[in-house]
């Protein structure tokens, strides 16, 4: 799952929706999704929100791809062959469906909805993702966490975790990083972050309390929802800054809405990220990449894949910059 767009989507700031939207509220920032074609025989296209040019990163997330329901009789399904990763972390979590994943730990696992795979993908490490023979609908997000400085050359690590369901006020929230609504996922993660799943149900509200050293994410999956008086589409990411309390959602649709809160303290690093890489400098970039080509041991090998890896895309003929966020307000 990479990121080599060359023109991202632009983004719609601080829309004022209607009278319901309080001066209290904070501002929500939206971010449109742009559809990238997704490898494999016949390209599952995913929804793509970070990154892109207004914003690079919430806290550390520094990658999310929303796809489906996919109806994989049609589409193929996922079936993503052996790709190294460095420099991050990837979280795996699926609203319907089955993914079988393999990496070069050794590790053999399934990703199920309501199930987190987090795999640490420090120095080095490769992973295979496959739909399993029996989903016919593919749904869910990929989400990739840029690791700080002090610890991108960290080991590999895989972590499988399932949260439990906190029900309140017409919600349902699976916290599978972080804290929220007095739930603690035990995953570790290298820097402050929040990642949840909130159901609605139709025609609810829900206020939640939340860190204020933190940035924060929504992103919609389905129904009419709002967020902070912000109205926001399925696919679209509402991005609110540093300094709120408290997080109002209000699902307007007369059916459930589904939505994932990601949160984190603001990642000032400076990151470059091509294809499967998060490194510090273009530097980093070709050594990763002529790593991968040539079979490193700093990759390792997939077992149990039937097929070839997949082959590092050409370099561009440019110095690939670093990107942040813009400065903050």
């Amino acid at each position: 799952m990479s990121n080599v767009e060359a023109e991202p989507s632009a983004v719609r700031c601080g829309v004022r929706v209607d009278d319901r939207q309080r001066t209290a509220e904070p501002r929500v920032d939206v971010l449109s999704a742009r559809e990238v074609p997704l490898g494999g025989p016949r390209a599952m296209p995913v929804r793509r929100t970070l990154p892109q040019r207004a914003r690079s990163l919430i806290g550390a997330w520094c990658f999310a791809d929303h796809y489906g329901p996919d109806d994989v009789s049609l589409t193929g399904g996922m079936d993503v062959a052996p790709h190294p990763h460095t420099g991050l972390q990837t979280v795996s979590w699926l609203f319907s469906g089955e993914i079988e994943h393999r990496d070069t730990l050794g590790s053999h696992a399934f990703v199920r909805p309501g199930e987190m795979n987090l795999m640490t993908g420090g120095y080095g490490i490769a992973h295979t993702e496959v739909s399993t023979p029996g989903t016919t609908v593919l749904h869910g997000v990929q989400l990739w966490v840029a690791l700080p400085e002090e610890h991108r050359n960290t080991a590999r690590d895989f972590q499988h975790y399932v949260p439990g369901t906190v029900r309140l006020d017409g919600a349902e929230i699976r916290v599978f990083l972080g804290s929220l609504a007095g739930d603690t996922s035990p995953v570790r993660t290298f820097s402050p972050l929040l990642g949840a799943e909130i159901g609605l149900a139709p025609q609810s509200e829900i206020t939640l309390p939340v860190d204020t050293a933190f940035e924060h994410g929504l992103l919609v999956d389905s129904g009419d929802v709002r967020l902070a008086g912000t109205a926001l589409a399925p696919a679209e990411l509402g991005y609110v800054h540093p300094g709120a309390d408290s997080l109002t959602l209000v699902n307007e649709s007369d059916g459930p809405a589904r939505t994932v809160l990601l949160g984190g303290t603001p990642f000032d690093e400076e990151i470059v990220m091509w294809w499967n890489f998060v490194g510090r400098s273009h530097e980093d970039i070709v050594r990763a990449r002529e790593d991968w080509e040539a079979s490193s041991d700093r990759f390792g090998a997939v077992e149990g894949y039937p097929g070839d890896r997949l082959p590092a895309p050409s370099l561009p003929n440019a110095v690939i910059t670093p990107r942040r966020n813009p400065p903050r307000h």
